[in-house]
């Protein structure tokens, strides 16, 4: 049986700043000029003032409707649009419009095609290296259904950085994802790594969804078992009263407990605390990775 829901209300450490200055306005403008999508505002994550106020963002690629309905994401599902092959070159020209050193491309994933959208992903790689030689990519792909032959077209690719998240604990994926499997999300980044072993990968969990605690610590030696690099860990947030609900808020120092316990297993970064997401503070990470290669 599920836990019992959390009934009082968000503790003092998850209150979010609201900065809405002209970076922030111009991105946005940006954005919406040039027809794109970002997780930033699509998945309503807490740290888009901060980041867009600092001219980072999460490009979403493959559109803004996914094909799974996953139980604690905020994302938009049904039956995705036609596919754009502009859509590479419009991400490559908003990032060197920003200016960007770091650039982090994700997507909605996309069970209605036959790779995923593993093409669209490496030719927006490709576009942003032609554009912005000098810019590291990281890629936030999903699972490919287990199609190894579409993650390789994305590592052919090369980029800076292979992210995929697990997102929770084993015990609670199958209640927590849609279609994903632990297991699957696992073999996924052994492989990546097996094909490109250079290319430092990276993935994330979210707590707050009833799992246990020597559970987290068996999530990291999973990761770090497939030679995962970095691991991100942040705070479950409802996005609406359909979503999962929230069985814990963790308190700033039991994810600083969970860094140190990160930190002694092997990553080269671990980023956790209560407003994490998996590319918060991106641009650091792809240099911790860097640094240990």
């Amino acid at each position: 049986m599920p836990k019992e829901t959390v009934k009082e209300p968000k503790p003092d450490w998850i209150r979010i700043k609201l900065t809405t200055g002209d970076n922030y306005q111009e991105i946005k403008s940006m954005m919406r000029s040039k027809t794109l999508h970002t997780v930033c505002e699509e998945a309503r994550c807490p740290n888009i003032y901060e980041c867009w106020a600092n001219r980072t963002a999460t490009f979403m690629i493959l559109g803004d409707i996914c094909t799974r309905a996953c139980r604690f994401c905020a994302v938009n599902t049904g039956r995705p649009t036609e596919l754009d092959l502009q859509e590479p070159e419009r991400v490559a020209e908003a990032a060197e419009n920003m200016g960007l050193n770091h650039c982090v491309v994700t997507s909605v994933a996309r069970d209605d095609l036959s790779d995923g959208g593993a093409m669209i992903f490496a030719e927006t790689i490709k576009a942003i290296r032609k554009r912005l030689p000098l810019c590291s990519v990281e890629v936030l792909i999903p699972d490919f259904m287990g199609n190894w032959d579409a993650l390789k077209v994305v590592m052919d690719a090369k980029p800076d950085i292979l992210n995929h998240n697990i997102e929770t604990v084993e015990r609670m994926s199958n209640r927590v994802r849609a279609k994903a499997k632990y297991e699957r999300s696992l073999e996924l980044l052994r492989r990546a790594k097996e094909m490109q072993p250079n290319i430092p990968t990276k993935s994330s969990i979210m707590l707050g969804v009833g799992e246990e605690y020597d559970e987290i610590l068996q999530a990291m030696d999973d990761l770090r078992a497939i030679d995962c690099d970095i691991m991100t860990i942040g705070q479950y947030l409802q996005p609406s009263p359909q979503h999962l609900n929230v069985v814990k808020y963790y308190h700033p120092d039991e994810f600083a407990k969970l860094k140190e316990e990160g930190m002694k297993r092997g990553f080269s970064h671990v980023e956790s605390g209560p407003l994490v997401r998996s590319s918060y503070h991106a641009h650091e990470q792809v240099k911790s990775a860097a640094g240990q290669k």
